[in-house]
Order: structure tokens, then C-alpha cells, then sequence
């Protein structure tokens, strides 16, 4: 069994910042991708970031510049540094991992959600 533990999530002024971080955490045999995902009330959910098992880095046109996604993989855990917040980064904070468990293929494995509010 894998579970991914969230934290980090809060309420803070525009132009703040917060820090997220996801750890997984079970049979784990390896990691590949993992990311950040975030769904806002009445949309759907939409990628943040993402990083490769080989550090390779992506970012949705809205947060370039602003959030920075890391991960550590002695720790099995993905943070996403978000500096500048504006009141459309309200959402639901998401982490996926693309998770190999011993005697199994590799599987998509979500956190549980973390709210971010950015108040104006």
C-alpha cells in the first residue's frame, strides 16, 4: 500500500508565499515523475508542475517564474516553493507520483489535497 501525505497549504495575502510538500510513503520500489496538480471550484483540475525522476522541470504558463517544484529522492517527497501568490492560485493543491511497487507495475498515486487561499 502507498500512501502520499500532504502538507503545507494555508491562507496568505497576495504577493506571499508558501511551501507545499508530498511524501510518499510504503512498498515503494521506485519513483518516477511526480508533480503538482491544483483544482480551483468549478474547474477542472489542471497541472502546476512537474519533475522528472532526472530532475527535468515543467511549468504551467501561470506560475512560471513564481513556483519553483524540487524534489528529494532519498526522501521520496516533491515540494513546490510558490512565492508571489495572487488570488487566482486559489485551489485544491494535488501531488502525483508515478509509483513502482514491489511486484507491481508502476501506478499514478495522489495526495490527499491541500487548500491554498490567496486573499487580495
Amino acid at each position: 500500500q502507498v500512501q502520499l501525505v500532504e502538507s503545507g497549504g494555508g491562507l496568505v495575502q497576495a504577493g506571499g508565499s508558501l511551501r507545499l510538500s508530498c511524501a510518499a510513503s510504503g512498498n515503494i520500489y521506485s519513483i518516477n515523475g511526480m508533480g503538482w496538480h491544483r483544482q480551483a471550484p468549478g474547474k477542472q483540475r489542471e497541472l502546476v508542475a512537474s519533475v522528472s525522476r532526472g530532475g527535468t522541470v515543467n511549468y504551467a504558463s501561470p506560475v512560471k517564474g513564481r513556483f519553483t517544484i524540487s524534489r528529494d529522492n532519498a526522501k521520496n517527497a516533491v515540494y513546490l516553493q510558490m512565492s508571489n501568490l495572487k488570488p487566482e492560485d486559489t485551489a485544491v493543491y494535488y501531488c502525483k507520483m508515478r509509483i513502482g511497487v514491489v511486484g507491481t507495475n508502476e501506478y499514478d498515486y495522489w495526495g490527499q489535497g491541500t487548500q491554498v487561499t490567496v486573499s487580495s
